[in-house]
């Protein structure tokens, strides 16, 4: 089964194509330009430098959130509208979750955390035993003291992956970091995701929101 993943939740824009777990191509670039600029031919050239295309790929994953608003449609229409000219599945994968499959191959408790504004985060945790990642909760959107709260709670290390780190550095330093190379969404994780996800047709392919609770 080959599935072509992308995320494009944040400032990153990336893409990545596996085959029965294999991983056969990644790309991943910080760019100032709009994802709808570079997604689909960054998409075209990893496949081409795999020897695929776009047909050839059985399901069409994407970051569906929380995210940027803007980033998160144009990685989900994409992959609808590849998935729709195929007649091929979709996955849709919290961009959390997909941030905690970067780490899978650790053991022990993960913090999936992304900045939101001011004092707040998108937040999920998840436990993994090495190969696989089993969610412990839903995604939120909390104050960086009640994460610190949570990560305390568990009375054992945790490692804090995504750019909400620097946030909670503020609120509490009883934490482990995810290294450079897996701190930020990556479409692998969102590939590793959708392995363990029942797919859909592209018609359910949706954007899954977070809103900011108004605090105070």
């Amino acid at each position: 089964m080959i599935i072509l993943a992308v995320d494009t939740s944040g400032s990153t824009a990336s893409c990545a194509v596996t085959e029965n777990g294999t991983l056969l191509g990644y790309r991943m670039l910080y760019t100032k330009r709009a994802h709808s600029q570079i997604l689909l031919p960054m998409v075209k050239d990893m496949l081409a430098e795999t020897g695929h295309t776009v047909q050839d790929a059985d399901i069409f994953a994407a970051a569906n959130g929380p995210g940027s608003y803007t980033g998160l449609r144009i990685g989900i229409s994409a992959m609808q509208a590849l998935a729709f000219a195929g007649g091929k599945k979709c996955a849709g994968i919290s961009s959390l979750e997909g941030l905690a499959w970067n780490l899978c191959g650790r053991t022990g408790i993960l913090c999936a955390c992304l900045a939101a504004r001011k004092n707040l985060c998108y937040c999920a945790f998840f436990e993994s035993n090495g190969r696989i990642v089993t969610r412990l909760t839903e995604d939120s959107i909390l104050e960086a003291g009640d994460i610190a709260a949570q990560i305390e709670h568990y009375n054992e290390p945790v490692m804090v992956i995504g750019d909400g780190a620097a946030i909670l550095h503020e609120s509490c330093e009883s934490f482990l970091e995810a290294p450079m190379h897996l701190r930020d969404q990556s479409a692998c994780g969102i590939a590793m995701a959708a392995m363990h996800t029942e797919p859909v047709s592209p018609e359910n392919l949706t954007v899954s929101y977070l809103q900011a609770v108004k605090i105070g």
